[in-house]
């Protein structure tokens, strides 16, 4: 089997690297590296892991991701089937203030920007009042050439500063990733075991067995690297599915559905647990949902 780095190496022959790609699924396991990283959906839908949090994505979103902060992009089980011809579309940046780009970011008029990254150092969502703009600026940078580049890159650099208390972290201040490389490796295979197989009635056991640990041994590793119990992430996981179909089109009515659909063997302990991770049932979350895509709507 090949061993997949858990930090990846991004090209340094030049200042900001831009890609725009088009593929079946995101890159499907957890790593890091030492650049910033925006990306936008263009197409498709999943889960981001990011440190110690998760967070539903879909097309139209734009994820900003600190240096060094482990991350995934898992693609909805759907991406991964034999027979569908769904692809994902995506744009992302890369940068490193520390790096190549460290004599910029050090000038007194990027002070403001320096300070804003600092402040937020995990990365965040770009709120959805502000992504047609920073779409236009992303594409200005990839199709950008030559000193170009450097100009719409600043430009993109400014809209973010501009966002200033509009963002929410995408995981704790107190996370830290400072994660070894072996760490790293063993923990993304873990988190893509889960993420894999949370939709079937997984244990402990068989998750410790997977990362080559006694049960009592995971369970100090994964608390300690995740911050999260292995029930309470593996919940989490099963939330996050079920919330994206519970609005995805999903009858009310088969909520049941999205509950035995998700891993939960019981429309009970789903209700139970949705409630404690969402703030409300599932019924309300999709009342909820409906009425804010209503007014939405009126709005536009």
């Amino acid at each position: 089997m090949k061993v997949l780095p858990f930090t990846m190496l991004v090209p340094d022959d030049k200042s900001v690297i831009s890609e725009h790609i088009e593929l079946p699924y995101f890159y499907q396991y957890l790593h890091r590296h030492d650049e910033w990283q925006i990306t936008y959906i263009e197409k498709g839908e999943g889960t981001l892991i990011a440190g110690n949090d998760m967070h539903a994505f879909r097309s139209g979103d734009i994820f900003v991701i600190g240096a060094k902060l482990p991350h995934l992009f898992k693609s909805n089980p759907e991406y991964f089937s034999a027979d569908n011809n769904k692809t994902i579309k995506a744009c992302s940046i890369y940068f490193n203030p520390n790096g190549i780009l460290a004599a910029l970011f050090n000038l007194p008029e990027m002070k403001m920007a320096s300070g804003f990254l600092a402040k937020n150092k995990h990365g965040f969502k770009i709120p959805a009042a502000f992504t047609k703009n920073m779409v236009t600026k992303m594409f200005n940078v990839h199709q950008a050439s030559g000193v170009d580049v450097l100009f719409n890159f600043l430009k993109l650099v400014n809209s973010l500063q501009d966002l200033n208390e509009n963002v929410e972290s995408l995981c704790s201040d107190m996370y830290s990733s400072n994660v070894t490389e072996n760490e790293g490796m063993r923990l993304s295979k873990i988190i893509n075991f889960i993420t894999e197989n949370y939709n079937n009635q997984i244990s402990l056991e068989d998750v410790a067995n997977a990362a080559f640990m006694t049960p009592q041994a995971f369970c100090r590793y994964f608390k300690k690297h995740t911050g999260h119990t292995f029930v309470s992430f593996l919940n989490e996981v099963r939330i996050n599915d079920a919330c994206k179909s519970l609005i995805s089109g999903e009858k009310a009515d088969c909520i049941s559905g999205v509950a035995y659909k998700a891993g939960f063997n019981s429309i009970t302990n789903f209700n139970r647990v949705f409630k404690s991770i969402i703030g409300q049932s599932p019924r309300a979350y999709i009342d909820t949902y409906n009425n804010v895509s209503r007014v939405s709507y009126v709005g536009a």
